[in-house]
């Protein structure tokens, strides 16, 4: 048997605003763009890289769904996000000026920081020890 997970749905409150942060800021590659319906569209945003699952911009469509723009996971980090260079990246980060939550540390697996997407969304960004 073969499987892979393709999408991981993220909820934001806008999908313009949203593809401007994952594309201009993160660096992703915008793979579809297509409307749905008058107030739906099917968004994917992919990491540069080989074998990088994507991310399905879902925009909320309700009050409930808008309760969990940027808390998908109760304050935990969502989403791990691997590089082969953490300081250029962080340095990207803070050009743009997103919010770094914990500054790089050392780990027994190689580099980490965490950090907050637009809407709140925390995030690690890996440089593993087989990266470097």
């Amino acid at each position: 048997m073969k499987q892979r997970l393709g999408l991981i749905s993220v909820v934001v409150a806008d999908y313009d605003e949203a593809i401007s942060f994952y594309c201009d800021v993160l660096g992703f590659e915008l793979i579809e763009d297509s409307r749905m319906s008058e107030v739906k569209r099917w968004v994917v945003v992919r990491p540069m890289g080989n074998g990088s699952c994507s991310l399905l911009l879902a925009k909320a469509a309700n009050v409930h769904q808008q309760s969990r723009v940027g808390d998908q996971t109760g304050g935990r980090v969502f989403l791990f996000l691997y590089t082969d260079d953490i300081d250029r990246d962080l340095k990207n980060l803070l050009a743009h000026q997103v919010e770094i939550v914990r500054p790089i540390t050392d780990e027994i697996y190689g580099r980490v920081l965490v950090f907050a997407d637009l809407y709140g969304n925390l995030w690690d960004l890996i440089e593993t020890k087989e990266i470097r």
